[in-house]
């Protein structure tokens, strides 16, 4: 059951006004108490949430499980002669991580993509889900589109999407809810370090809340 607090949130932060394009809610977590300086304070890891936001592109590299990418749809396959190539065309490298919000790859190709696109994907804490070449690759889309990845670097603030505006209050919640409990858990002092949440749409007005 969603967490009233947040559901009464997300109908408070609805925008009355009608946009040409579709919004996006998103939840900042602000974070208090926690000295950033120190490496063991820089959390990093993943939460799956319940309800899927959009069918985000996922980047496959692949070689053994090339013949499985066959009709998923919304991916970019990336295969083992195209690391090479990608390694020497930085602005391709690029380009391909701004499209792609995860990367799946098979596990014997890690070094060979760390060498190559590793210097485009860490920053963008895009580094690739390793898995066997023996893996569903049908199942691991499907779940990387439910996949977010939250990283701390230097600003005490979590910032993420949770949601688009036609999506139901509910599911915007669970999503939300999902995301602060991974926060909790994954902070050294766990909820004391919480300052507060924020939830808003893009063009709309803030909607600050405690829990």
């Amino acid at each position: 059951m969603s967490d009233q607090r947040i559901v009464d949130s997300i109908k408070k932060a609805r925008d009355d006004k009608k946009r040409n394009f579709k919004q996006t809610f998103d939840l900042a977590i602000n974070l208090k108490n926690i000295d950033l300086r120190k490496a063991e304070n820089k959390i990093k890891f993943e939460v799956n949430i319940p309800n899927m936001i959009k069918e985000n592109k996922i980047g496959l590299i692949v070689d053994a499980l090339v013949s499985k990418t066959e009709g998923l749809n919304n991916v970019h396959v990336i295969k083992k002669d195209d690391l090479e190539n990608l390694g020497k065309n930085k602005k391709l490298s690029k380009k391909i991580a701004k499209e792609c919000s995860y990367f799946i790859a098979e596990a014997p190709m890690m070094p060979l993509v760390g060498k190559n696109i590793g210097s485009v994907l860490a920053p963008r804490n895009l580094m690739p889900k390793p898995v066997p070449p023996t893996a569903n690759l049908e199942a691991l889309v499907g779940r990387a589109r439910k996949t977010v990845r939250i990283q701390l670097k230097d600003s005490p603030v979590i910032h993420l999407a949770i949601g688009t505006e036609d999506m139901d209050d509910e599911k915007i919640a669970d999503n939300a809810d999902v995301v602060i409990q991974g926060v909790i858990s994954n902070l050294p002092k766990g909820r004391d370090q919480i300052k507060n949440y924020v939830i808003k749409m893009t063009m709309g007005k803030p909607v600050k809340f405690t829990m």
